[in-house]
């Protein structure tokens, strides 16, 4: 009896932890595992991302460049011309060195991920326009083609100008006949005549 109270309690923590065993040893893949402690913590790389972008693109401008000039101004000022006790790193500023490596430390991935991020939506912008090329050059293809067929069924139809120089070709025709068969004005018509 102890024995199958062992094997209760296992299956037991088994289906605790979401990994349930079937009778020959083997897990169930029928159902779901329990989620496991991460040893590092969850972040969100979306957000993770904007924030490098924020960052990057303050690292590229003039303020970024004022403020950091104004920092070390100040750090080498007052390591230089406050009382020896109030010095927190004294003439080869290696303090300033070790900040100035550890921000350039980080600087460089950050805008790495931000250029990343930049060539990642610039790869689907270009994708987006390439496509969008190949459908203006299909429809213009297709209109070219259309106005081509177009042009021969023209080509069939009679057009104003084309009827007009019939009608008066016809009417140089019947002037023509008119000067060889003289017209009978001067002849009498009979009533049942027409």
């Amino acid at each position: 009896m102890a024995a199958t109270e062992r094997e209760r309690d296992r299956e037991r923590e088994g289906r605790d932890r979401g990994r349930e065993r079937d009778g020959r040893g083997r897990f169930r893949l029928d159902q779901p595992r329990a989620p496991r402690r991460k040893l590092l913590p969850d972040y969100d790389p979306e957000a993770f991302g904007r924030l490098s972008e924020r960052i990057a693109r303050f690292l590229g401008t003039g303020r970024f460049i004022v403020w950091m000039t104004v920092v070390i101004v100040m750090w080498v000022v007052w390591n230089v011309s406050a009382p020896a006790g109030l010095r927190f790193d004294q003439y080869p500023f290696i303090f300033l060195t070790l900040m100035l490596s550890l921000q350039a430390s980080y600087a460089a991935p950050l805008i790495l991920l931000a250029q990343n991020r930049q060539d990642d939506r610039d790869r689907v912008t270009h994708e987006q326009d390439r496509k969008s090329n190949e459908r203006s050059i299909a429809d213009t293809e297709y209109l070219t083609r259309e106005i081509a067929s177009l042009r021969l069924g023209l080509g069939e139809v009679a057009t104003r100008d084309w009827i007009r120089s019939e009608l008066q070709d016809l009417v140089k025709e019947l002037e023509e006949q008119r000067g060889v068969f003289p017209s009978d004005e001067g002849r009498v018509r009979d009533v049942g005549d027409r």
